[in-house]
């Protein structure tokens, strides 16, 4: 029998079942869609842990995710870079956010213009097509399966990594979509990230990678709404361009909406002994924070699951 199933084949499941692998597992993956078809698929994936509260788990895996991409990058990971990164910020503040040990190179600086601070680090980044099919192929064993129930899983240890659809597998009131909307543009010789979340109107970033930029976007918390929306894609860019001159003119590639996979509490990373003996490890909730939660997270359930 498979000693562990991770349910979900996002980035969280993923790693999770690499994780698993190295500690001697035997794992399959469960996913109800193939991961370059997941809402991973669609993120930006640069370290950040944005709209994420202070707790020392949380700080934990941040630190800890961070690490393990700064070792991929040096070792040629598909998909994986590092990018300096300049976040500004309208409001000052007075010493660095409780995040900042966990990245490299931070400096609090003065700002300029309407900007009171930058936030100023070398953040890992994710070229998420490329990475998702790097991870899946670590993998040994992924399975298209689409479950109703966490009771339909028979093995010894069951991760629950399904994002969103968490909320409904596990009746959590708490997890709800964040939706968020981002451009792909031609990268014009750009090589530094830039966020401005402060914006009034709308978070605002520019993360290039190596031959295009992700332009952002929204946090629209709450709502399912995936569809076409040209005049919400117009103003991203327009958003974008003024923030970095540079962008005028770049052609646009692709325009993507996903669902964030939000939960208000932060992310659930527990586990649950069941009466049968069965072990189920939750592992949801992360938010716009995936890719930079992800091996830490994974570290900690293969702790759960195999200790």
């Amino acid at each position: 029998m498979t000693d562990v199933i991770v349910v979900g084949g996002g980035v969280i499941g993923l790693t999770t079942a690499v994780r698993l692998q190295q500690r001697g597992a035997d794992v399959r993956v469960w996913t109800a869609r193939e991961p370059a078809e997941t809402v991973s698929s669609m993120a930006a994936a640069v370290w950040y842990p944005t709209r994420t509260d202070f707790d020392p788990r949380v700080l934990r895996w941040a630190a800890d995710t961070y690490t393990e991409f700064v070792r991929q990058i040096e070792s040629g990971v598909p998909g994986t870079l590092l990018r300096r990164t300049r976040t500004l910020l309208r409001h000052r503040i007075a010493s660095p956010p409780w995040w900042a040990p966990a990245a490299r190179h931070f400096e609090l600086r003065d700002g300029h213009g309407p900007y009171a601070n930058e936030l100023v680090f070398d953040a890992p980044l994710a070229e998420m097509s490329a990475y998702l099919e790097w991870l899946r192929g670590q993998v040994k064993q992924v399975e298209r399966r689409r479950i109703h129930s966490l009771d339909e899983v028979e093995a010894p240890v069951v991760v629950n990594a399904t994002g969103l659809a968490a909320g409904r597998l596990c009746a959590d009131p708490n997890v709800r979509p964040a939706c968020g909307h981002v451009v792909i543009v031609e990268n014009p010789g750009l090589d530094e990230s830039v966020r401005d979340e402060e914006d009034p109107a709308g978070v605002t970033y520019v993360h290039p990678r190596r031959a295009d930029v992700v332009l952002g976007g929204t946090f629209q918390v709450g709502s399912y709404n995936t569809g076409p929306d040209p005049a919400e894609s117009a103003a991203i860019v327009a958003r974008c361009t003024a923030l970095v001159p540079e962008l005028a003119g770049a052609r646009v590639l692709a325009d993507r909406k996903g669902l964030r996979p939000l939960r208000d509490g932060g992310p659930r990373v527990e586990r649950v002994d069941k009466p049968d003996g069965r072990r189920v490890i939750h592992s949801y909730g992360h938010g716009g924070a995936g890719m930079t939660l992800s091996w830490g997270c994974a570290d900690e359930v293969a702790e759960l699951a195999l200790d």
